[in-house]
């Protein structure tokens, strides 16, 4: 199997979130608020499936040993450096997801204590207490859910087919569309968000899709059963953001 091929099984579910009825949703400055507001939690567990994947494919720990393949060191690496310390539109360096809060400050939208609480946790298994116990939309429930019960449970490569197929190589095509509409209606006030979405677009679009790929023909190699379950973690992680998507509409 090969990332063409998995590509191809996957389209009909990346097709249902391309041509899903969010964006054309997303029409006053009221709807992107609700839009962030649950997207916000995305973003950051994104975050914790790159370090994830970082933890497990190099090493962190003292004292330094060389850890798997170089190649595969060097793709994870060069992934987490753009993702925790890009820059932002005036050269500043911030993470994707500190960006991204900026942008939310900016549009006068404070992010949940929901969102506070979760990022004081300091396991996995905390993490899906607090998960449980909070008064969240149970579609992000169930997107946060299947994010750190996979980072706990799943094998490597499953997990970097969830990172791959369901964030960085869907993003480019999901947030164009978001990026066209804020243009169009609203430029002066989401000024950072839309640099926030087109930086994603930019790095995501070529650079990292294109590392992301390399890395999973590495952990996968000719192993036909990693290759499968690869495909079926890529799957299911696009089901559970249509899921989410689906939540935003309903609010």
């Amino acid at each position: 199997m090969t990332i063409q091929t998995i590509n191809q099984n996957i389209q009909g579910y990346k097709n249902q979130l391309l041509t899903h009825s969010l964006y054309e949703k997303v029409k006053t400055i009221d709807d992107l608020n609700c839009f962030l507001e649950n997207h916000i939690y995305a973003v950051w567990d994104f975050m914790s499936l790159v370090k994830k994947l970082q933890a497990e494919l190099t090493c962190v720990s003292q004292p330094w040993v060389p850890k798997g393949s170089a190649e595969v060191r060097f793709l994870i690496n060069e992934i987490v450096l753009g993702e925790e310390s890009d820059v932002d539109q005036h050269g500043v360096i911030i993470s994707h997801f500190e960006l991204y809060l900026r942008a939310m400050n900016e549009l006068s939208i404070e992010a949940s204590p929901i969102l506070n609480q979760l990022l004081q946790a300091r396991s996995i298994d905390e993490i899906l207490q607090k998960i449980a116990d909070a008064s969240l939309d149970p579609s992000i429930k169930d997107f946060l859910r299947f994010t750190f019960e996979s980072i706990a449970n799943r094998p490597i490569e499953e997990i970097a087919a969830i990172f791959t197929f369901g964030r960085e190589d869907l993003i480019p095509g999901m947030f164009q569309l978001i990026v066209d509409q804020l243009k169009q209606d609203s430029p002066e006030q989401v000024e950072t968000l839309v640099y926030y979405l087109e930086r994603h677009i930019e790095v995501d679009g070529d650079h990292h899709s294109q590392l992301a790929y390399r890395m999973m023909e590495e952990l996968c190699g000719s192993d036909q059963d990693k290759w499968n379950r690869a495909t079926q973690a890529a799957i299911e992680s696009l089901e559970v953001r249509k899921v989410l998507w689906d939540g935003v509409v309903a609010n």
